[in-house]
């Protein structure tokens, strides 16, 4: 949306129209909050109202979220998703990372081969805010989120967003809000073990196809499974490791997240993860529109709203399915996956899959699969082993990474970095025909694939 537009986007906060949800947030100079288009209280007026491209904008501007329509409660922000491969890879290793301050920000900046300066040109350019005003709202609205849907204690919260010390924690929303954190709290709301299950919503804008997600979501004995309709699975993220559960409530368009972590300090990194698995930041309206303009497209949209592309759970995890034959993955798994700590197990749950090292370390010559995925496969292990972050977005595509690896071919490497890449514009297609038309489908090839793979032909591949 554009937001010099202010009439279109004064128009879109009267209507409350939830396919703006996260696209951009209002801030109101008559109250000095800044709140979601479709925020319930009464619609300011136009010459009250100031537009941006992300909480950390309108934050940054030295408005305050509002307390009634909870920014952090919007769906991610994807609208800008797309015009700058480099915040989006930025964004991801920060992720990942698992930390939030200056010198992180300068290690992402030297992974994506650009300078600091030009990476505070490009947040600026697309999200509005500069890097550290963008870490620190992300520390804000998930510590907010936290005490508004769960009963962690508040030491807990502060360490799980981010912050460094429960003072700094409570200066914060002091500052803020003009009220310590425990105010924003219920009185009825008591203390919770961290130790215990956490519960939060991940907001979409709809339409969303659970089934349809829920299908691509991998199946592995022990390790991921699906049970009714609710996804479950082990997952490991920096100094975490624990467990997920992920299920549906189509009536308030959210996605409910059960973690069970034994570093507190990851959960946020790890609900972000889980985020990018689901797609929950698609603005899928958009993303349909476009491509429903090719003929070859519209027929397999209509008949599929809300088709969201499933993002990896783990860079190394989605290699290894993309490697190797499902033949050959129950083998590997009772080879090399890593026992989860009993009080961390679902049923059905009960080890992570395995690490680079171990995959390393392990014979592979006897597993039912080629000699070259397998000679690809034990390049890779050793790769990620030196360096755990050889298959995270930088300067050098992924696939050029790969294909340095021996056992990788070009189609093999192309392959795998697709699987890895979970992006909208990931595309990997053998038909040259198809392959030219699609540039018609960017940034949104991703999305395209998927459609065509649901058909009878699946002449490309996610």
């Amino acid at each position: 949306m554009d937001l010099t537009d202010r009439f279109s986007c004064h128009r879109a906060v009267q209507a409350r129209d939830a396919r703006f949800d996260g696209r951009f947030f209002v801030g109101v100079t008559s109250t000095g909050i800044y709140c979601r288009p479709i925020c319930p209280a009464r619609t300011p007026k136009l010459e009250n109202c100031r537009f941006y491209p992300s909480a950390a904008a309108a934050q940054q501007s030295g408005f305050r979220p509002c307390l009634r329509c909870r920014p952090e409660s919007a769906p991610g922000g994807g609208a800008w998703r797309g015009s700058s491969d480099t915040v989006a890879r930025a964004l991801a290793l920060l992720g990942e990372s698992g930390q939030h301050d200056e010198p992180a920000l300068a290690a992402v900046a030297a992974r994506l081969d650009v300078s600091m300066r030009q990476l505070r040109r490009l947040f600026q350019q697309h999200l509005g805010a500069s890097p550290v005003a963008v870490l620190q709202t992300r520390r804000i609205l998930v510590a907010k989120q936290l005490i508004h849907e769960t009963r962690l204690p508040m030491t807990a919260v502060a360490m799980a967003a981010g912050f460094g010390s429960i003072r700094r924690f409570n200066e914060t929303f002091q500052a803020m809000y003009g009220r310590p954190p425990s105010a924003l709290r219920g009185r009825s709301a008591g203390q919770a073990d961290s130790a215990a299950e956490i519960v939060l919503r991940l907001r979409y804008r709809p339409p969303y196809d659970w089934p349809a997600l829920l299908a691509q979501c991998p199946v592995l004995p022990g390790i991921a499974n699906v049970a009714g309709a609710e996804y479950r699975r082990a997952v490991r993220i920096g100094t975490a490791s624990g467990t997920v559960r992920v299920w549906h409530e189509p009536a308030r368009h959210n996605l409910h997240v059960g973690l069970r972590l034994d570093d507190i300090r990851m959960l946020a990194d790890t609900l972000a993860r889980v985020a990018r698995a689901c797609d929950t930041a698609a603005d899928i309206a958009a993303i349909d529109a476009h491509l429903a303009a090719d003929p070859l497209l519209a027929p397999p949209i209509a008949a599929r709203p809300g088709l969201r592309v499933a993002g990896p759970w783990d860079p190394f995890e989605a290699a290894v399915l993309a490697l190797l034959p499902p033949g050959a993955l129950p083998a590997l798994l009772a080879r090399c996956a890593e026992a989860l700590a009993p009080a961390l197990q679902l049923p059905g749950v009960t080890h992570l899959f395995p690490a680079p090292a171990a995959v390393a370390a392990a014979g592979l010559a006897d597993l039912p699969a080629a000699p070259q995925l397998l000679q690809a496969l034990q390049a890779l292990a050793h790769a990620m082993a030196r360096d755990a972050t050889f298959l995270q977005p930088g300067s050098a595509p992924v696939g050029a990474r790969l294909a340095t690896l021996a056992g990788f071919d070009a189609p093999l490497a192309a392959r795998v970095a697709t699987a890895v890449a979970g992006e909208g514009d990931a595309f990997c297609c053998a038909d040259p025909a198809l392959l030219a038309r699609s540039s018609a489908w960017q940034p949104w090839r991703a999305y395209a694939a998927r459609h065509l793979s649901l058909t009878e032909e699946t002449p490309c591949a996610v």
